[in-house]
């Protein structure tokens, strides 16, 4: 009888195991108030991703505001960062000691993501950490931020991209990204063809145009890109994300949210990550700036 007990233990601990090891934690860190209202609403959008996600089996979402988590135990817990927030010398990633931290989390394989503003940092602080961890970033006067309406017409096979539909959508979409040299382990997610008309300017700031950038005439862009680290860790580069509005289309908001299943290793469903967003939720978590 204690034989069979013992053999039923093990049993059960084989069952449980597993799925406790399932068991993942993505930390979304949520920049501070910037930008006029209904823009870099980083806050709000994290907060909404974070609810999109809160069905999915197997996944916590952390969302850290104003900048940086205040709970340090957040950044050990977590199988995987993905920074929303205003970048180039503010980034939150480049403060203090905070780039030797992050290294050795991603040094253990932790995920890492970087979304909008995000994806900019300074050359000679963060440029080369950022080539490694993700692949690839905006580099001021290289990379360039019109406002403009790519078609995003095509789409290779990848988690990130399951169930996403073409669609086409206004947005500040950065590109002429300083990816790593001859594109090493560039995964494009979503990829369009400026115009040359977007090529010309005005870009956001500064507003160029810049003659190698206008050069590239007819270049498809990456606006969108995903990475597979030497040891075992993901990451992606999103560039959109300006306006809040546009977490309310499904395909834009579809793309971020397999993103963030994948580089935290949780499987991506067969048609995407299912999600709904009201009007109403749009309005929600908004950062106090005064009117529009």
């Amino acid at each position: 009888m204690k034989t069979k007990l013992a053999w039923l233990a093990v049993g059960l601990a084989w069952f449980v195991l597993p799925s406790q090891a399932a068991e993942r934690t993505l930390l979304l860190i949520a920049g501070r108030p910037s930008h006029p209202p209904g823009m870099h609403e980083f806050r709000a959008g994290a907060l909404l991703l974070q609810k999109c996600l809160a069905s999915v089996p197997g996944l916590t979402t952390l969302v850290a505001s104003n900048g940086w988590p205040t709970e340090a135990e957040w950044l050990e817990r977590a199988d995987a960062i993905v920074i929303y927030a205003d970048g180039g010398g503010g980034h939150p990633a480049i403060q203090q000691d905070r780039l030797k931290r992050l290294q050795g989390l991603l040094d253990k394989g932790v995920g890492f993501g970087v979304m909008h503003y995000a994806c900019e940092v300074p050359k000679d602080r963060g440029g080369k950490e950022f080539l490694d961890w993700v692949g690839g970033f905006y580099e001021d006067r290289y990379s360039c931020n019109p406002i403009w309406e790519p078609e995003f017409k095509k789409f290779i096979n990848h988690p990130t991209t399951r169930g996403v539909q073409p669609f086409s959508i206004k947005d500040e979409w950065y590109f002429c990204i300083r990816f790593r040299e001859n594109m090493e382990g560039i995964i494009p997610i979503l990829a369009a063809t400026p115009s040359d008309k977007v090529r010309n300017g005005p870009y956001v700031w500064p507003a160029g145009p810049y003659p190698h950038v206008q050069a590239a005439s007819g270049r498809e862009e990456i606006m969108m890109w995903a990475v597979e680290r030497p040891n075992g860790g993901r990451s992606f580069g999103f560039t959109g994300g300006h306006f809040h509005s546009n977490w309310g289309d499904p395909n834009f908001r579809k793309v971020v949210l397999n993103a963030l299943l994948w580089v935290s290793k949780v499987d991506v469903p067969a048609q995407g990550v299912a999600s709904t967003v009201t009007e109403e939720e749009l309005k929600q978590n908004l950062d106090p700036k005064g009117k529009k």
